[in-house]
């Protein structure tokens, strides 16, 4: 177990340091932010003092050299755009973002797995061809499109929610968010159900796939003997087992609703780390842009290695498997 669990940590670090470095040269080789940060009429000695103050006169294995030494001490450089260090603008926009992201998944656990359970266990009935038609839907639109739509449905013709912020916030146990009022809770429904679509869609079909191949297995056969309610033999014996699939994907998935919320921020104007990326690009902001990119990396990585280990405690052939390769 331990060998593994190494493994894997040298597996991540290596996948750290190359990703680092992808995002490092590829950021660096679009566009220069020195003719976006200084006045249009500045003459060459101005332009090549702003240059030298940014350290982009330097090649730019140097300029990599010296982030990768600020990363280890935890500086990510600072924001050409706002004057501070781009890990303290990144972190202050985070928890929009995360509590976004939070009720994006309880929104696809709360409605997925029922759904999906149901539609598992009663295929043939018409709800439940109505429940898989919908998630082809919810698969298939594109997330702009629906953020659109929920706006002009919800907000312009019904006037029922807010369209856009993030409402008013509070504070409670020195967490700042809006999951705490109820305007913000209101400001919060239309971007986390337009995020939360695609999610709610992938875990119908896991649960409903899972339902369909655990309800013939012999434990449930079993169980049905022991003469247990429908309701024991589903809740416990049947949801537990399949269950397993649908919480690793969710923990993936979480990253990605963290990482890929760039569209449904811009759309609902949510003061996020997708909107911060978003006006980062524009201006090119590059520290910013690095530092965004790296964080979603760790978050990754991170996320990836406890599921790993996860799998190595639960299933014990990863592991022989590994020592096997």
């Amino acid at each position: 177990m331990t060998a593994f669990i190494i493994r894997r940590l040298m597996q991540s670090v290596l996948v750290v340091v190359v990703m680092s470095l992808i995002v490092f040269c590829g950021v660096h080789l679009v566009g220069d932010p020195v003719y976006l940060l200084i006045n249009p009429q500045a003459d060459q000695k101005d332009i090549e003092a702003a240059i030298r103050a940014l350290g982009l006169d330097r090649p730019i294995w140097e300029q990599y050299l010296y982030f990768v030494g600020g990363a280890l001490r935890g500086d990510l450089g600072n924001s050409f755009i706002f004057g501070e260090p781009a890990l303290k603008v990144i972190v202050q926009r985070m928890p929009a973002t995360l509590e976004l992201a939070f009720a994006a998944i309880a929104m696809a656990i709360v409605l997925g797995i029922p759904l999906g359970l149901y539609a598992g266990l009663y295929p043939t009935s018409p709800v439940s061809r109505g429940i898989m038609a919908t998630s082809i839907l919810g698969f298939s639109l594109p997330t702009f499109w629906v953020g659109l739509m929920l706006i002009m449905v919800f907000a312009v013709m019904l006037g029922w929610l807010p369209s856009t912020g993030r409402g008013q916030t509070a504070t409670f146990l020195g967490i700042t968010t809006s999951l705490f009022t109820l305007d913000g809770l209101k400001h919060m429904l239309l971007p986390a159900l337009n995020l939360a679509l695609l999610k709610i869609s992938l875990v119908i079909r896991l649960t409903r796939a899972g339902a369909r191949e655990a309800i013939h297995q012999d434990y449930i056969k079993f169980a049905r003997a022991k003469g247990l309610s429908n309701r024991r033999v589903i809740g416990v014996h049947l949801l537990k087992n399949i269950l397993i699939p649908v919480v690793t994907v969710l923990g993936l998935e979480f990253g990605n609703l963290v990482a890929f919320s760039v569209v449904t921020e811009t759309i609902f104007a949510w003061p996020g780390m997708g909107r911060l990326l978003i006006g980062s690009i524009q201006s090119l902001d590059r520290p910013v842009i690095v530092a965004y990119l790296i964080i979603i990396v760790l978050m990754f990585v991170v996320i990836n290695l406890l599921v790993d280990i996860l799998y190595s405690i639960l299933d014990p052939r990863v592991r022989l498997g590994e020592q096997s390769a």
